[in-house]
């Protein structure tokens, strides 16, 4: 399953030239307001060192990571939910991600104008959540009508009409889909909707370069990931090694994209397993607390329909006894069935028969 995330924020405050950077792939990054017409979508493999480690046993022909893809549209200014600026218009492009990370500016520079006049992250990131939750009442003003036909159908379709109406009361009070508590046997109506308050949030603190070491001041109770979009670019442009070094003389352990990915990984339930063989060093993304057929199922539907066990090491066994052989003639090579709970880390290889 690859990550997707949409990245959100007011006009100027770097998206889009820390989309560029995290993705490499040349967006527009301009000195006014909209810059980015049309979204940018760009896919990026998610840094994991283990990968390198596993290669350096079995000397596959290629190394395979997670991937996560960022979708940037254009920025969000106070009335975007009535058609003011150009961000809303692409809203629709960003309702189906996995989580959205909205880019705050903290960053100071006469030369870049800011469409409030000034920068006040906790102010910013208010306008961004008002405009989001009076989207979210646009649809499901628009649905509603839908809705009503459809509850003189029977009780789980009358249970979703509720709950719907139950959650425009909530978004009127100005409060995120992602708080409002439904039951079980109405969430599939509400995800249908596709809300964006309801996706869970990242806030990215867009920092000084001086500071891309430091901590940012809270967003509510909700402390930002720290990056410099000027530090991202410039690495982007660096070998590995030159990379490593200048972030070490920033202070900085790890690039932002790893930062990043840590955070969303961490956000929505994330971690990977591993496959590793002649042909290929593979990272594969899953849910915390998937089973052993689920995870087989995420490399093809028939391993999860026709699994029989799973041979698996984990990460530290497998490095410290060289790989399968190894793992297997001390006897860490376990055989799981079908309610072993895979481990982060773990290295599988899947049995099945369909």
């Amino acid at each position: 399953m690859a990550l997707s995330i949409g990245i959100v924020g007011l006009p100027n405050v770097g998206k889009s030239t820390l989309f560029t950077a995290l993705t490499s792939k040349g967006g527009l990054a301009a000195n006014y307001p909209f810059a980015t017409i049309e979204p940018n979508i760009g896919i990026v493999p998610v840094p994991d060192a283990r990968l390198q480690v596993l290669a350096d046993i079995v000397h596959p022909g290629r190394i395979v990571p997670a991937t996560v893809e960022f979708v940037d549209i254009a920025g969000l200014v106070r009335g975007a939910n009535a058609g003011e600026g150009l961000g809303n218009q692409f809203l629709a492009n960003i309702r189906e991600t996995d989580a959205i990370v909205e880019v705050v500016r903290y960053f100071s520079d006469a030369d870049v104008v800011h469409v409030e006049g000034s920068a006040d992250p906790k102010r910013d990131s208010e306008t961004i959540r008002t405009e989001l939750i009076l989207a979210d009442l646009g649809t499901v003003e628009r649905a509603l009508p839908r809705l009503m036909k459809e509850a003189k159908r029977g009780a789980a379709e009358a249970a979703g009409l509720a709950a719907v109406e139950r959650l425009q009361k909530w978004l009127n009070e100005g409060r995120r889909a992602f708080d409002f508590e439904a039951r079980e046997e109405e969430r599939p109506t509400l995800r249908d909707l596709h809300l964006l308050s309801a996706k869970p949030l990242l806030y990215v603190a867009n920092v000084d370069e001086d500071a891309a070491a430091t901590r940012a001041e809270p967003i509510g109770e909700v402390e930002p990931i720290v990056i410099s979009a000027k530090v991202e670019s410039e690495i982007a442009e660096m070998s590995p090694e030159e990379a490593i070094e200048y972030l070490t003389m920033l202070g900085l352990e790890s690039s932002g994209l790893e930062r990043l990915a840590q955070a969303a990984y961490q956000l929505l339930g994330l971690h990977s397993f591993f496959t590793a063989g002649e042909m290929e060093v593979r990272a594969w993304t899953i849910p915390l607390g998937a089973k052993a057929p689920q995870a087989a199922g995420v490399i093809h539907t028939d391993f999860e329909r026709g699994f029989i066990k799973a041979e698996t090491a984990s990460y530290a066994d497998y490095v410290e006894y060289g790989g399968e052989a190894g793992c297997r003639a001390v006897g860490r090579l376990r055989q799981e069935g079908k309610e072993y709970v895979v481990q982060d880390g773990d290295v599988m290889h899947f049995k099945f028969n369909v």
